[in-house]
């Protein structure tokens, strides 16, 4: 069952790349663009930090649709919750500037994490009272969420930068230093493995881990053994919240340094994308968040050398999420779990 959860999980990657050889060879006319988008990210200290550090966003987003992903349900809302993780994380930062760099940290990365999980849990609260598909609630929420935000960063919060829309620069003393320059590779970034080893040893080698499993696997069975859908719901939907928001969080104290408007854009998608490839599996989430992360930036910096158009990594994100949704609806959702 393992081998046929890395097969299913190799294919989405394997169409995808293939899609970008042949959609830059054939906007470029010439050759060169696929072969320099398979290489040429590799020889630039600059691109090779920036796939490291995108791979790092996805893990830890990836990471809480993982969790959910686990026991059947899908967080749609992902963007929304990175968005409100790293405008919290800002503005608290810009608030606190009296007290200690350390204090200040821990109070941006609690109002960080609290507000996204509050946002899952409304759709946590829909289910229970009006049995609305979590699917749908939160990808609602996070549609409402996200202009009322770009309305605060346009108006009370946004710093004087002239046309940037976005929130003061948080102070040198709280932003974690970039390595690998000129890239944006941050220290923060390099602990997201360890985050994604301590999830695959919680579902695969705990006792809640199994409960997360069998709920994933058959609801009925679940509430036959006595085990509480309504808590799993809650905690789960709390979790992905959680790394949700500490993907804003990591954003804009490790990489920007503000919340700018848009700067959440195609992460939420794409981190889900990666769950999925992974089979929601942490560890697996690994190697998929960097090939993933590979793909996109190596197309970014081909589409801005060969004047190929900035939509091709749009397009290879809908190739690689028609992929999955083919993968999923032959009946494999299911398939990754191994009791």
């Amino acid at each position: 069952m393992k081998q046929a959860v890395r097969m299913t999980g190799v294919f989405p990657l394997a169409v995808g790349l293939l899609f970008t050889v042949i959609l830059l060879a054939a906007s470029s006319g010439s050759i060169t663009a696929a072969t320099d988008f398979l290489t040429g990210s590799f020889t630039s200290l600059y691109y090779f930090g920036a796939i490291l550090n995108t791979a790092a966003f996805f893990m830890a987003a990836g990471l809480g649709d993982a969790v959910l992903l686990t026991t059947g349900e899908f967080n749609l809302g992902g963007e929304g919750q990175i968005y409100a993780g790293g405008f919290m994380t800002a503005v608290v930062l810009s608030a606190t500037t009296a007290l200690p760099p350390a204090v200040s940290l821990v109070c941006a990365l609690a109002a960080a994490t609290v507000v996204p999980a509050c946002m899952t849990l409304i759709s946590g609260l829909l289910k229970q009272f009006k049995n609305a598909n979590i699917l749908l609630t939160t990808f609602l929420v996070s549609a409402a969420v996200i202009p009322f935000i770009d309305s605060l960063i346009a108006g009370p919060f946004r710093g004087p930068y002239g046309n940037l829309l976005a929130t003061p620069f948080i102070r040198q003393t709280v932003r974690f230093p970039h390595i690998l320059p000129p890239s944006p590779l941050s220290v923060i970034a390099l602990t997201l493995p360890l985050f994604c080893i301590s999830g695959g040893y919680f579902i695969y080698r705990t006792r809640h881990g199994k409960i997360l499993q069998i709920t994933g696997i058959s609801a009925e069975f679940a509430d036959y053994c006595g085990y509480s859908r309504t808590k799993i719901m809650y905690g789960t939907l709390a979790a992905a919240g959680v790394l949700h928001g500490l993907t804003g969080f990591i954003a804009v104290t490790g990489t920007y340094y503000t919340c700018h408007s848009g700067f959440y854009s195609g992460l939420g998608w794409d981190a889900l994308s990666c769950s999925l490839i992974a089979g929601s599996n942490p560890v697996a989430l690994i190697p998929s968040s960097l090939i993933l992360s590979c793909i996109f930036t190596s197309a970014d910096r081909v589409a801005l050398n060969y004047n190929s158009g900035f939509d091709i990594s749009a397009l290879i994100q809908g190739v690689m999420l028609s992929c999955i949704a083919i993968q999923y609806a032959g009946g494999k959702k299911n398939d990754r779990h191994h009791l």
